[in-house]
Parts: C-alpha cells; structure tokens; sequence
C-alpha cells in the first residue's frame, strides 16, 4: 500500500549550490565537497555520504589550555569527507553568514560551525569594565568563509553607530569587527537596591562601527562570555554569567 500525505514531499531535502545553507530554521546542511569544515561536537544529525568526525576537544592544546582557564569556548570537532552533513543545536535558530576576510566575536554557546578556511582563537574581550571581573573572553572568528550560529528565537541586528547601545550579556550572540565592547554598572539608584536590585546591574555597552547581534533569551548555557579566576568566576559578573 503507498503512504498517503504531504510528510514527504513537504519536508524533502532543499538543494543548494553554496557549502553552508539553511534546510530549515533550525537545520544547517553542509555540503562536503567544498572542504573539511567545523562543527559543534555531537550537533550531527544525520548525514550521506562517507564523512569522517575527528573530536578535538576544544581544539588543539593552546585552546584547550584557554577554554579550561577561561570557562568560553566549546567543543568542537573536525569533519572531513565527502556528502552532505546536517547539523543542529537543541532545535535553536540557525543564522549563517560569509565573512569575507572579516572577523566576528561570538559567544561559545552559540558557535554551531565553520568552514576548515576560517581561523579560530579564544581571545580576551579588551574591555575597560571587564578588569573589575578579571576578563571576559569570547570566540573569534576571522577570514574568509562560513560561519554558523545559533540563537534561542528570532534574533535582532542592532547597528551601533546610531546610537549608544547596550544588551544583557546573557542575550548578546556576537558582534561584528569595528565595535567596541564595555561594560557598564547600573544599580538602578539606593531604593532600587534596597527592593532587591533590577536584575539588569551589569550591561555589555556598544560603540563603534558594526552590528551587535542579540537573541530574545537571557537563559546561562556553557561557554558563554565566561570570566577568568577560577573556580569562583572571578567576581560578582563572574558569578552572574557563571554556569
């Protein structure tokens, strides 16, 4: 008997020419033949071909000594091969971009994958407010090629040049090469205080030329704008993006 329904044709696999694209929202596929690329371990859903996965922790020992005193970072592995390969993040949004010998700054948690062209460092957020917190650190990504990252929702793109601009360090995804990033204290005045505080203390401030990239959650996941200083997190901001 022949199955009846829309199940099959409705979600058939989309074709497209380029090495990263969306087959849904929330579903990267990545075609092999342009090269190795960079993935989320354990983001593999499914793939056809023959495609090999190297597990590289959190990428080389230099890195890995970074991730470890740092908390940012993710783990990631290697992909090589031939065929197409579908990743994923616990249903999040997918947004891909191409950098063309740009950079970006992006939270570890949102890292999804990259092509093997773009290169990768765990890089300390030179920011005169992050000194009270010990350092923040987020992941750079810089080159020519695909990026892919997550976000919990639709996100915004905000354009920082217009206007001074500020974001939860909790909801804030990456930011573009030419911005500037601060961080600003704001108690909310003595009353405030008193009644328990706003619960927005600590803002990330944004200046310079670029784009900001913020997701509508202020949910703490791993490897996100982690502070240094050990196991207490350097601080009271340590303990606030702490995991």
């Amino acid at each position: 008997m022949p199955i009846h329904g829309s199940l099959f044709t409705e979600f058939q696999e989309q074709s497209s020419p380029d090495q990263f694209s969306l087959q849904n929202k929330k579903l990267l596929k990545i075609q092999m033949g342009y090269g190795p690329v960079w993935a989320r371990a354990g983001s593999m859903v499914a793939y056809q071909g023959d495609i090999r996965f190297e597990n590289t922790g959190s990428g080389g020992l230099g890195k890995l000594v970074k991730a470890a005193a740092t908390g940012e970072g993710v783990k990631m592995m290697r992909c090589t091969g031939s065929g197409e390969l579908f990743v994923a993040h616990e249903a999040r949004e997918v947004q891909v971009m191409y950098l063309e010998d740009d950079m970006v700054s992006v939270n570890g948690a949102n890292v999804l994958a990259f092509s093997d062209s773009i290169r990768w460092d765990i890089k300390r957020i030179q920011a005169r407010g992050a000194a009270m917190t010990g350092g923040l650190y987020n992941v750079e990504l810089r080159g020519s090629g695909y990026v892919a990252v997550t976000t919990k929702g639709d996100p915004v793109a905000l354009d920082v040049s217009g206007a001074p601009t500020y974001g939860d360090a909790q909801a804030v995804v990456l930011w573009t090469a030419g911005v500037q990033m601060d961080i600003r204290v704001d108690t909310g005045g003595l009353r405030s205080m008193v009644r328990g505080g706003t619960g927005e203390t600590f803002q990330m401030a944004f200046g310079g030329q670029g784009y900001v990239l913020v997701q509508p959650s202020e949910s703490v996941t791993e490897g996100g704008h982690q502070s240094s200083g050990g196991g207490g997190g350097g601080g009271m901001l340590g303990d606030l993006l702490g995991n």
